[in-house]
């Protein structure tokens, strides 16, 4: 599985930003999907996650303003992010696990958010 993300930015603080990850190469629709985040100088961090079968979980530091869902007709994973905060910036990757529990990482994209 290959994973591209994108629509990452530069927003003001209570702004909203959607993020898309194209997955290609294998059965999107039987992979469980997730978000991750990185800030400088910090550990990457588990924002969201959606299983194949559609059920989501957040971090507490991001839930009620963030959504992940997926459309398996286009092979891409979002993330909608509203009303965001200086400390949601950082660099955001999606990955991918398959059925046998391997993990994909795809490449990140950035957002900064200003206060």
């Amino acid at each position: 599985v290959q994973l591209q993300a994108s629509g990452g930015g530069w927003v003001q603080a209570g702004g909203s930003l959607r993020l898309s990850c194209a997955a290609s190469g294998s059965i999107f629709s039987a992979y469980h999907m997730a978000w991750y985040r990185q800030a400088p100088r910090k550990q990457r961090e588990l924002v969201a996650h959606i299983t194949s079968g559609g059920i989501t979980t957040y971090a507490d530091s991001v839930k009620g303003r963030f959504t992940i869902s997926r459309d398996n007709a286009k092979n891409t994973v979002y993330l909608q992010m509203n009303s965001l905060k200086p400390e949601d910036t950082g660099v955001y990757y999606c990955n991918a696990y398959s059925v046998t529990g391997y993990e994909y990482r795809g490449q990140g994209t950035q957002v900064t958010v200003s206060s």
